[in-house]
């Protein structure tokens, strides 16, 4: 190295005498000059070229996000990687799509998050950016044929945002006929409650640039074989659970090797419920946690109080800490009147807050969630998740006070009646640059936001007849926040299917 770096004194030397006495340089001093500085370049540029190999990553556990600012496109792709939410490293191998959401909710930036593998320095996904071509040995139930899932995708299904698109006209939805699941909660069950449109079932979500697979049931439950999947959350996390367990029941034959563990066909009370597939030897269960943290109790000097132990996890979490694939989400419930004044309700250790922002609240929860994740799952074996917010459509009025929905039948085409990027989100796409713990984000706000025609509305139940009195109290007590089933969550499953693919960690290696 030192006789490198006197090469290159000598260097500056002859160039600055050539330099600023070109008369004094005799022709044989420049043919040396000349020789030495290609040479000198020649040894530079190696040296260079072989120095590449230590930018590579040499830590494996860290979270790779690839960063996206908005759809339209733009210049540089963004791609980093994330240690002890601080240090930040530029990866030279990866590149991602950069998209700009001029017409969306996305003011500011969103992250999208996939894992790496275990090996020093390589990446799970998109370690290539080139064609890839993958192949299930599952059955496509709807044809009786196995096929090719992803096919030459590009390099677009890896380097793709799969949750920027828009909704398409599909005829061959939805993935089970209507009516036709018994474990759909009657309050969203809107072809039993007579609904009378069927339209808003067959539409299918295209990402902007990219493809992604229809759900395979087959192979979601081959890949799913032996293992235990749990949602964990609120009723709308309830809402995709039940769809998850009607996509794949329609795909077997003999239907009664399907069933709820203790025998419940009601799932609206507080507890977990666990589907088994019998053949498959695996479930598929939810728990009921609105929050996350855990409800409690403080004795203060005007009494009791009802309080969210922001700094304490749900006591649920024993149920779900040995599952391979954990759901969560949280976010309706902080809509709710007590949640949104946040007077004497939010408590951490021994102290109450007189008055804390519910926004404030959720990034604590949040952040105590990310702490459990990190401290009680083993990510060797369970791959987290956490989806997006669900946007409502209420109008003329919120869901307690005489919002509606029941004239919508079609999606949203002009993307400048979108809202905004929910402030949740934002809130958790900071939690997601702190967490250990490789987490995919399915980040279905947007999408859902299209979807104005997808709820129960007015028919949450089935009326015979339809007396006046009766008519404008369902008018007046519309659901505008969950979903028909079959409808939207079906869509989130198949993102779901997806995401795990693209991951491709353990059963979901393509």
């Amino acid at each position: 190295m030192m006789e490198f770096l006197c090469s290159i004194m000598n260097l500056k030397k002859i160039v600055a005498i050539s330099d600023h006495f070109p008369n004094c340089a005799s022709p044989r001093k420049k043919v040396v000059s000349g020789f030495v500085v290609g040479f000198v370049s020649f040894f530079v540029f190696l040296f260079i070229l072989f120095s590449n190999s230590s930018f590579k990553n040499p830590d494996s556990d860290k979270l790779f996000i690839l960063r996206f600012n908005n759809s339209t496109c733009s210049s540089s792709p963004t791609a980093i990687f994330i240690e002890n939410s601080t240090q930040l490293e530029q990866s030279p191998k990866i590149s991602a799509k950069v998209t700009d959401f001029k017409d969306t909710h996305v003011k500011n930036e969103t992250l999208s998050a996939s894992t790496m593998n275990n090996k020093a320095g390589e990446v799970a996904i998109g370690q290539e950016i080139g064609n890839v071509s993958v192949k299930s040995d599952g059955l496509d139930q709807e044809h009786g044929k196995i096929f090719q899932m992803l096919g030459n995708l590009g390099s677009s299904f890896e380097a793709c945002d799969i949750f920027d698109g828009r909704w398409v006209r599909d005829d061959t939805k939805p993935y089970y006929p209507a009516g036709s699941c018994p474990y759909v909660d009657k309050d969203v069950n809107c072809y039993l409650n007579r609904r009378p449109d069927d339209e808003f079932v067959k539409w299918r979500w295209q990402p902007f640039g990219c493809e992604i697979p229809s759900l395979n049931a087959t192979d979601f439950l081959e890949r799913l074989r032996g293992k235990k999947m749990v949602f964990v959350g609120d009723s709308l996390n309830r809402n995709m659970w039940e769809s998850l367990v009607c996509i794949l029941r329609h795909s077997l034959k003999n239907k009664t090797t399907v069933y709820e563990i203790s025998g419940r066909g009601d799932f609206k009370k507080r507890g977990i419920y666990a589907f088994r597939f019998e053949d498959y030897n695996c479930t598929v269960d939810f728990v009921s946690s609105p929050f996350l943290v855990r409800e409690s109790s403080f004795k203060g000097e005007n009494g009791s109080l009802e309080t969210l132990r922001l700094d304490l996890m749900d006591r649920t979490t024993s149920m779900y800490q040995d599952a391979d694939i954990l759901i969560f989400n949280t976010g309706h419930w902080w809509t709710h009147e007590k949640t949104s004044r946040g007077e004497n309700y939010y408590q951490e250790g021994n102290h109450v807050y007189p008055r804390l922002k519910a926004l404030d609240a959720y990034t604590r929860a949040l952040s105590t969630w990310a702490k459990w994740v990190d401290q009680n799952i083993d990510n060797r074996k369970t791959q987290v998740i956490f989806r997006g917010y669900s946007l409502t459509h209420f109008r003329g009025g919120q869901w307690n006070s005489g919002g509606q929905c029941h004239t919508e039948t079609e999606p949203i085409f002009n993307t400048s009646y979108l809202t905004n990027y929910p402030s949740k989100m934002r809130a958790f796409d900071n939690v997601l640059r702190v967490i250990k713990t490789p987490v995919i984000y399915l980040n279905i706000s947007r999408l859902t936001d299209y979807r104005k025609d997808g709820h129960p509305s007015i028919y949450r139940s089935k009326y015979k007849s339809v007396p006046l009195k009766q008519q404008t109290y369902a008018e007046h007590s519309q659901d505008c926040s969950h979903w028909c089933l079959p409808g939207v969550p079906d869509s989130w499953n198949e993102l779901l299917y997806a995401s795990l693919l693209e991951v491709g960690r353990g059963s979901w290696k393509r």
